[in-house]
């Protein structure tokens, strides 16, 4: 998918903004996204306005497909 969209890191304590994603992968209403400058892939919500909530993180691309 684009990666030109905004993604943010949503926790208990609030939302945060992401650095700007490299790689979205989406798969129906979920996706995973890989931020520039860091190996973690997270793993998100995909809404209908093309923004992303991630909400876990895994270490590498295998993990986060499992995850799905």
């Amino acid at each position: 998918m684009d990666p030109d969209r905004s993604a943010k890191w949503v926790t208990f304590a609030g939302a945060h903004e992401m650095p700007r994603p490299e790689i979205v992968l989406g798969f129906h209403n979920l996706c995973l996204v890989k931020p520039v400058d860091d190996d973690d892939w997270y793993m998100g919500s995909l809404h209908d306005d093309g923004s992303i909530d991630c909400w876990a993180v895994h270490d590498d691309l295998y993990e986060a497909l499992r995850g799905l």
